[in-house]
């Protein structure tokens, strides 16, 4: 499952960071500790310090990873999943199918 992870470092780490935390070799023990991959990792400007792209072996293990990082270093930690359009549009449909709205 393909995973994209938007994170915020909380002020006491990035001070790491400025004295030269390897976040790529971190990162990819994460993953992988997890039986995963990171694909990418870049580090941007705007609302998010830095976006992960990755590969999880199920949910449980990206919620694993969620779990282990939101403990401490980082501030605000997102993680989207790539969803199967095709199957969410199917079981949509029955499930509109099948819902009656009040009133």
């Amino acid at each position: 499952m393909k995973v994209t992870v938007l994170a915020n470092y909380a002020s006491h780490a990035a001070k790491g960071l400025m004295q030269g935390s390897d976040r790529q070799a971190a990162v990819k023990a994460l993953f992988e500790s997890v039986g995963g991959k990171m694909t990418g990792l870049m580090f941007t400007r705007g609302a998010y310090d830095a976006v992960v792209n990755g590969e999880v072996p199920d949910q449980a293990a990206g919620m694993g990873i969620a779990l282990a990082v939101r403990g401490g270093s980082l501030s605000d930690f997102v993680i989207l999943e790539e969803l199967d359009m095709k199957a969410v549009l199917a079981a949509a449909n029955k499930a509109a199918g099948a819902y009656k709205p009040a009133g």
